[in-house]
């Protein structure tokens, strides 16, 4: 499993449930890199999709809510269940995409994370751990970089687990 997200320079990664850096070519990274494969979730990050359930990708929805139903999604009630969802699946192509908490709870599954670095500072409610500061993460490779609409550079980061 990888996990895939866009942070701020202090890993900051969501404000009120919504993405704190709009970046076109992070969400043409994100929908690239994930189609065709799983991507695994938390209800609220499931919620928060304008179209629902992500076209071109099963999606597999992690809550505690035992009366959570989700269209176009499975839905697992504990990370066993969420990992026995996706173990058919080729690890490469299955994606953790968030929120906070599902990450915290399941990066320890990951191989590899794809992070959007984005070189801003702004309000935050969620992050992701600082993989630079975990021992058992390492930068491997940049893989490109630009600058957003809005005057924000950002770096597309492949980190491996050692």
């Amino acid at each position: 499993m990888n996990a895939i997200v866009s942070v701020t320079k202090d890993w900051g990664i969501g404000l009120n449930g919504a993405l704190v850096v709009r970046n076109r070519d992070d969400m043409r990274f994100f929908r690239q890199t994930t189609m065709g494969g799983t991507v695994l979730c938390g209800r609220t990050t499931f919620q928060s999709f304008p179209g629902g359930a992500l076209a071109g990708r099963r999606n597999v929805v992690l809550t505690r809510d035992p009366n959570f139903m989700a269209d176009g999604a499975e839905v697992a009630h504990s990370i066993d269940e969420a990992l026995t969802a996706v173990a058919p699946d080729d690890p490469d192509h299955v994606w953790l995409i968030g929120g906070e908490s599902v990450y915290r709870a399941m990066l320890g599954f990951c191989k590899r994370a794809y992070v959007t670095m984005n070189d801003i500072a702004c309000e935050v409610d969620a992050r992701f751990p600082n993989l630079d500061e975990h021992a058992d993460w390492q930068l491997q490779r940049c893989l490109g970089a630009g600058v957003t609409n809005a005057g924000i550079p950002y770096e597309f980061r492949l980190y491996g687990r050692l």
